[in-house]
């Protein structure tokens, strides 16, 4: 189907358009080597790629029996804004999908739990921020990550019908999210969550490459036309 200037596309960033895993997980091993810990490497920290920092940095911290959470928290934002943002390579064809849903006229916006200037800056850094009509994400001391709220707040900011809008994501926060605001869900495969997350977490589709993105958000828009109400 074609896609029209009512459709919206709502993207997460970390894990969805960027790949964003390393420069957070390094920036989580500089933290805690600041406040005095070793890092233990046996421990797979794909999981934090998607979580509100708060919580993700408060369950880090007790694994080594420290509580110092808002702490780690100031820590983190600096690591990661002078070094670990710069690690958020884009996803091989994101950015076609991108440039073509924009030429398309669709209407693009980006719902992250990152502090909104770090999104903006990474979007500016991979030359993306001109595609996108707006971005929701938590404020600069990472309070308001949620993502109903955020999705709730693009809808309601820029009088988008739930109908017409579609959530992409990597991570079950991201179905939730848009479930919550009776928004249609697309989960991906190459980002940081597993088939079995997005399952359980009720996507409507799942993704595998992002070559196959353009495709499911056509249908995805096609079912929505043919059920309005489902």
């Amino acid at each position: 189907m074609l896609l029209h200037k009512n459709h919206t596309v709502l993207f997460d960033l970390d894990g969805t358009i960027v790949r964003s895993r390393d420069g957070i997980v390094e920036s989580i091993y500089a933290v805690l080597r600041d406040l005095g810990h070793e890092p233990d490497m046996s421990v797979d920290l794909t999981w934090v790629v998607g979580p509100p920092l708060e919580e993700l940095i408060a369950h880090i911290l007790a694994h080594y029996g420290d509580d110092r959470v808002q702490e780690a928290m100031a820590l983190y934002r600096k690591h990661y804004e002078s070094e670990g943002m710069h690690k958020s390579p884009v996803f091989e064809h994101m950015r076609n999908v991108i440039e073509t849903l924009s030429a398309e006229g669709v209407r693009l916006f980006v719902a992250t739990s990152k502090p909104r200037h770090l999104a903006r800056k990474i979007l500016h850094l991979r030359n993306l921020v001109q595609y996108f009509d707006g971005l929701s994400g938590a404020r600069a001391d990472d309070s308001g990550a949620e993502k109903p709220e955020l999705i709730a707040a693009v809808l309601r900011e820029h009088d988008i019908r739930r109908e017409d809008a579609l959530m992409i994501g990597d991570r079950r926060f991201d179905i939730s999210g848009a479930h919550a605001n009776h928004v249609r869900a697309l989960g991906v495969l190459w980002g940081y969550g597993t088939r079995e997350e997005l399952t359980q977490a009720g996507a409507d589709a799942l993704v595998s490459q992002p070559s196959e993105l353009l495709d499911a958000i056509r249908q995805q828009f096609a079912a929505a036309e043919a059920h309005p109400h489902a």
